[in-house]
Parts: structure tokens; sequence; C-alpha cells
């Protein structure tokens, strides 16, 4: 998510009603005892989902696999998703930005929730090249973290009230060469690393389930890894659970 005041364009229709209700709705019941992962397996995008800001985009005009490559485009803006909602998640992230392009803008969304559209209520981890390991919270989404990184953007033409948790250091390496994020996604803490060291650490965090998305938000990027793992609840307090798998669907 970039941080401008551009104007939204409207947004695109749910295409599918899931047994479990329309991606973007949160859940906070019982995890099941078969909750399971997800990861890209280097060859198709099967069980996976998408939302895009133009309903008449296919998936395919956006992400493709490319030499064992997921390839984003970077438009229109909108987001690929896991099939099942997390509450508490480890993602492993291996990307980079198109060799010999202008990079670009894209982010790693977190416990998706709320209306259904292209840039949904979320935190995010951001990869917009620049700002890698910022952490945001989008359209009020509740986080925190040390007061003299921290912003408030009210009224965001298309990410509403935003708060923003600066990095704690630039990690990310050139534009073209390969990076690591790993994130951890706990309760209320939220933390990332880049590249082996640490980057954030948020708190605060809103507690709830929601899909895990990659976005596609201006710029070609490519992923040859991405890895989703549930975790249990930091204490038995915070215990939060992932809801079942939505329905097998590609298009949200």
């Amino acid at each position: 998510m970039k941080p401008t005041d551009s104007t939204a364009r409207p947004h695109a229709a749910v295409a599918l009603a899931l047994a479990a209700g329309l991606l973007g709705c949160s859940t906070t019941g019982p995890a099941p005892a078969n909750a399971t992962g997800q990861r890209f397996n280097g060859r198709d995008l099967a069980g996976w989902a998408y939302r895009l800001e133009d309903p008449a985009v296919p998936m395919e005009a956006v992400w493709s696999v490319r030499d064992g490559l997921l390839v984003c485009r970077g438009k229109p803006l909108g987001y690929l998703a896991t099939a099942q909602a997390y509450t508490n998640v480890r993602v492993v992230v291996e990307w980079r930005w198109a060799p010999g392009t202008e990079p670009g803008n894209s982010g790693v969304l977190l416990r998706i929730n709320g209306e259904p559209r292209a840039l949904p209520r979320c935190l995010e981890a951001q990869l917009q090249h620049g700002n890698a390991g910022d952490l945001l919270g989008l359209h009020g989404m509740g986080l925190n973290g040390d007061p003299e990184r921290l912003e408030k953007i009210p009224g965001h033409a298309l990410a509403g009230d935003v708060t923003i948790l600066r990095k704690r250091a630039a990690l990310e390496k050139p534009p073209g060469e390969w990076n690591r994020y790993v994130i951890e996604l706990r309760d209320d803490s939220l933390r990332a690393w880049i590249n082996g060291q640490l980057a954030n650490e948020a708190t605060g965090c809103e507690i709830l389930a929601g899909p895990v998305g990659f976005q596609s938000e201006g710029g070609e990027i490519h992923f040859r890894k991405i890895e989703v793992t549930p975790l249990p609840a930091a204490t038995p307090a915070g215990k939060s659970a992932n809801p079942p798998p939505l329905i097998e669907s590609r298009t949200l």
C-alpha cells in the first residue's frame, strides 16, 4: 500500500458466495484441528484466490508462473490470497523487483477482513521499494509501536484511516536482487525480519482471523518462495483460531 491521495476506482464485485462467508469477513471461532498452511508450488496457482479492482480482468492477466517464479504485473490494484484464514501465522517470502525495470509497490496483507475490496482492511508488511519493513494498519485496523516511528494518516482515499510504523532500518537489497521476508503474527504482536535482520516490531495489533494476501499495486514483482504456516497463540488467554478453509474458489 502506498500512502498517497489517489482516487479509488469502483471495487470489484464478489464473484462467488462461500459457505463460510465472503472473503473479507473475519471470524474468531475455534481453530479446526486440520488447519494447514499454504505455499507457492512453483508450477501453478491452484488453490489460490484473488480479488482485483477491475472484475473484468482475469487472474492470469496479472499473476503468472514463469520459470518457477510467481510473476505479478502490478496492475490493476488487487491481491492474490490464501484459501484459508489465519489469526496467528508465519509468512516467508522471497521477492525481487523485475530486473531492468523501475521498482514499484506491493505488500504482504495479513488478517484481511471487512468489506471486500481491492485494498482491504488488514495489517500490511510493506514491500514498496525503499519502505520494505514498514508495518501498516489499513482502514482503521489496530496497530501500535514505538511512538517515534508511528504515523497516522486519517481519511486516505484508498485505505481509510491508516497507521504506519516505520521500519527500524533500511535492509532491502538493490532493485533486481533477491530479498527474504520472515513475518510472524501472534496475538497482538507483529514482527518482521528482512534478509536475516529484525526490520520492525508492532504491538497492539487487532486480533481476528483473515486470509494472507500478496498485493498487485504497481511495478512488476517476482516471488520465488511463499510459505504460509499457522502458528499457535502466544498465550492461552490470547488463543484465537483459524476458521475452516474457504470452499474451493479462485475468484473472490
